[in-house]
């Protein structure tokens, strides 16, 4: 018996003693290793390293962003920096390619990130090597910019305002919504106000402005069929371009009721002008999305609906500039 245990404890110690030389052996030889490396090889692997972490959690879990235009204001500044959540609404899988699926939606109100409708592509590759050095960057470096310098809109940020089967019209700039079901139109500051939502709506455009600027409308068609513009309307029009920020689908309803009374055989202006009088409806699968400064927002009121598969985030926390520090809704 005591000859079993000796033996036992004999193989023990043997067994211990070579796995202790040989995790001796590798962290020495690794060591070695490290010595051995070339000090840019070193610093070029941890660089990739990092590089990979930035990439992946860009890609799949939150991602720098940088305001570029005024079409969110007051929530959002020309260059506030912000994260936004991917992985709430499904990341991508790659850069542009599909979705990964996920529980939750978009819903009304949340600001989202998605691809401009009216952005034109120079191709894959340039559009993920476009992404992949602005999420290295933390949005820093933007390579995509156009003839003048200027950052190209890939992304748009905005506010989430309809859903599935939603209808939409403007009253000198006032949205007013039919939600899927009802049969009563809805003003949408009293709906935002019914529901404790904080943000502010911003109007650049003066309530009695908009009779000079129909004016300046139905003077443009004028111009546009190459007629003298009658006296009564230069005054409005020459105000109207004064006007920093007019409201342009406005003019251009008034421009398309005239144009459309002077040619009413030319169907391209009754459609038109059909688009801008029965306002927007949201189909199944997509997303309406505003711009909090409704006078100075290129938006869903010019390119329709978005489609759900190409919302990419929601829009969570402003990392700078440090006064701007903070969250936002």
């Amino acid at each position: 018996m005591a000859r079993n245990q000796a033996d036992f404890f004999d193989r023990l110690q043997s067994v211990t003693e070579a796995f202790l030389t040989r995790r001796n052996r590798i962290k020495r030889i690794k060591k070695e290793k490290q010595k051995a490396k070339h000090p840019v090889r070193d610093w070029i692997e941890a660089f990739v390293w990092a590089a990979g972490m930035v990439l992946l959690a860009n890609q799949y879990l939150i991602q720098a962003y940088v305001i570029p235009s005024g079409s969110m204001i007051d929530t959002l500044l020309i260059g506030d920096r912000l994260f936004v959540n991917k992985l709430v609404y499904g990341p991508e899988l790659l850069p542009g390619v599909a979705k990964m699926p996920s529980v939750f939606k978009p819903e009304r109100n949340d600001i989202i990130i998605f691809e401009n409708p009216s952005y034109i592509s120079r191709g894959p590759v340039f559009d993920i090597a476009q992404r992949i050095i602005f999420m290295l960057t933390i949005s820093l470096i933007d390579i995509d910019r156009d003839e003048h310098g200027q950052p190209r809109a890939h992304f748009l940020i905005k506010r989430g305002v309809g859903m599935s089967g939603d209808r939409f019209v403007m009253e000198n700039g006032e949205m007013k919504i039919l939600f899927a079901g009802n049969d009563r139109w809805t003003d949408e500051r009293g709906y935002a106000a019914q529901r404790g939502w904080t943000h502010t709506i911003t109007r650049l455009m003066e309530e009695d402005h908009y009779p000079d600027l129909v004016m300046a409308g139905k003077a443009a068609a004028w111009q546009d069929m190459g007629l003298p513009v009658p006296e009564y309307l230069r005054d409005a029009n020459m105000l109207a371009a004064s006007m920093r920020y007019p409201d342009f689908l406005a003019h251009e309803k008034a421009r398309l009721e005239t144009l459309r009374s002077a040619m009413p055989h030319n169907r391209r202006y009754a459609t038109r002008l059909a688009k801008l009088s029965l306002g927007w409806y949201v189909p199944d699968g997509r997303i309406f999305p505003l711009g909090d400064n409704r006078d100075n927002s290129r938006d869903g009121r010019h390119f329709g609906a978005v489609r759900l598969s190409k919302v990419l985030g929601k829009g969570t926390f402003i990392f700078w500039p440090m006064q701007r520090i903070g969250t936002f809704h």
